[in-house]
């Protein structure tokens, strides 16, 4: 059986999305920009996946900007920021535990004169409140986290993160990476504190190349793409229209009965873990708060204070590479880290960011579910890892 276990990596598209996107691509294929007819048809396409979108988020659809996924939300919102800001001050704060799409964009900003701090997290992925606190400046103008980290499933806790920074300075911009988050925790922007939040389309079963940015009323940004003045005057270019509309369906799909799809989540993830406890002797869980004796509902109430779809385990001593392509040879399909950084092979900076030891960095595996994964994959990729696991271990200690 195929057993697709990569859902950080990229999700399939729904029927409703695919008949989206082709109902654009056949009838409403005119440019949003052109005044006649077939133009305003397109626009209503994408006005549509505005109000959709924004009403998943309960903020107000002008809020949505529309990108060509999460790499460019992140790098629209910190380097726009920072321009925007930088009058005000240059110093910026993150942490260790980033995605290359905002590490890689600090680190661009950095070149351009302004100051990167990068915190450290505890063993559960967790940004202290109080360090955050402590560490912003008279100058501090923009703060950046992950909501949910996209390799071990740890999450930040967001509130209580906002209210430190605008507490010490209410003009500081918070802005939070959401991409995988958003369609796997129920998120209140304004409630929460969040004054620009990243989200991707393809981790919710949307179209690859489609993504938006929550940009706060009242927050001002830079554009760093020029042109046509298109999305406000903030990202040029004609608008995606068959990516957008598949977008909006992908979001308006994921949050109908979504306490249900949640749950199905955090039941996969629990049963998984537990299995894997149980048959792999010496398996490692990241970023889940274990203990010796550990019934199914202590174990089930420690899963839930993560993300409900990632399952980080280390299978010592076997190569990570080695393990998911005999993996692969069943039909399952896992990663062995962020899919956006597979093009440069490195030890994880998520996985030492939270202190884990020297012989578990090159042997952590993956396992992400979608709402469409079922028990009978997860257990099919237990037993399998079952039978690996022994065999792969003799064969690495000869």
């Amino acid at each position: 059986m195929d057993c697709y276990l990569d859902n950080s990596a990229t999700t399939k598209p729904t029927d409703a999305v695919v008949e989206a996107m082709l109902h654009v691509l056949r009838d409403d294929f005119g440019n949003p920009s052109s005044l006649h007819a077939k133009g305003v048809e397109a626009e209503e396409v994408v006005k549509d996946a505005r109000v959709k979108i924004a009403a998943t988020l309960r903020v107000k659809p002008k809020e949505i900007l529309f990108t060509s996924g999460g790499t460019e939300s992140n790098n629209q919102a910190l380097i726009g920021a920072a321009r925007a800001r930088h009058r005000h001050g240059k110093h910026i704060i993150s942490t260790c535990f980033e995605h290359p799409s905002v590490y890689e964009t600090l680190e661009f900003l950095r070149r351009e004169g302004y100051d990167v701090d990068y915190l450290p997290v505890d063993a559960m992925g967790h940004v202290d409140p109080e360090l955050l606190e402590a560490t912003i400046r008279e100058d501090t103008i923009l703060v950046s986290t992950m909501f949910v980290n996209n390799e071990v499933g740890a999450v930040q806790d967001i509130e209580a993160l906002s209210r430190r920074i605008h507490a010490k300075n209410p003009e500081i911009l918070y802005h939070v990476d959401a991409i995988q988050a958003y369609g796997k925790l129920l998120i209140r922007p304004q409630q929460m504190g969040i004054d620009l939040m990243s989200v991707s389309g393809h981790k919710i079963h949307g179209p690859k190349g489609s993504g938006f940015l929550y940009v706060r009323d009242g927050v001002r940004i830079l554009p760093y793409i020029y042109g046509g003045g298109q999305e406000k005057n903030l990202r040029s270019g004609t608008e995606n229209v068959p990516g957008i509309a598949g977008l909006g369906a992908a979001a308006h799909e994921i949050y109908t009965d979504f306490q249900e799809k949640q749950n199905h989540l955090f039941r996969l993830k629990t049963r998984m873990i537990g299995e894997l406890l149980r048959e792999i002797p010496d398996v490692r869980i990241h970023a889940v708060e274990l203990s010796d004796t550990m019934d199914d509902e202590v174990l089930e109430a420690a899963v839930r204070k993560t993300a409900p779809h990632i399952v980080s385990a280390a299978f010592p001593p076997i190569r990570a590479e080695v393990l998911l392509h005999a993996l692969e040879d069943k039909g399952i399909y896992v990663s062995s880290g962020s899919a956006c950084a597979s093009n440069h092979p490195a030890i994880s900076g998520t996985l030492k960011g939270i202190g884990v030891p020297e012989e578990e960095l090159t042997t952590t595996l993956r396992f992400s579910f979608s709402v469409h994964t079922t028990e009978e994959e997860v257990l099919y990729a237990v037993q399998a890892l079952r039978e690996l696991v022994p065999i792969l271990s003799r064969f690495v200690r000869r």
